[in-house]
């Protein structure tokens, strides 16, 4: 997570909610030791490792949303087709009269 990261995630106007949390003294020492490698702060290492997992895991519900109501499209449109319109009539006229043999 480099200095874009940062920025990104503190993007959005003043810093006045606060997040809080009890973690074991390993759990601190791994992320304080992850932030030291990445020269960030450990309060800017976890904020940035929790806005980017929140923005994956809100990105695949949404998607997982969307492939489940494009499925039942799918589905609804083989069950119950749409009647073919004019345009489509001529395509397949024309795709008979070059294909034929």
């Amino acid at each position: 997570m480099g200095a874009a990261r940062i920025r990104s995630a503190s993007r959005g106007g003043t810093k006045s909610a606060r997040l809080e949390a009890r973690v074991s003294p390993e759990a601190k020492a791994l992320c304080a030791r992850a932030a030291e490698i990445q020269g960030t702060t450990l309060t800017e290492f976890v904020v940035n490792c929790a806005v980017d997992t929140a923005r994956r895991t809100v990105k695949e519900k949404e998607l997982s949303e969307l492939t489940r109501r494009d499925r039942i499209a799918f589905v609804e449109a083989l069950f119950a087709p749409p009647a073919p319109n004019e345009k489509l009539r001529r395509a397949a006229a024309r795709h008979a009269q070059i294909f034929q043999d």
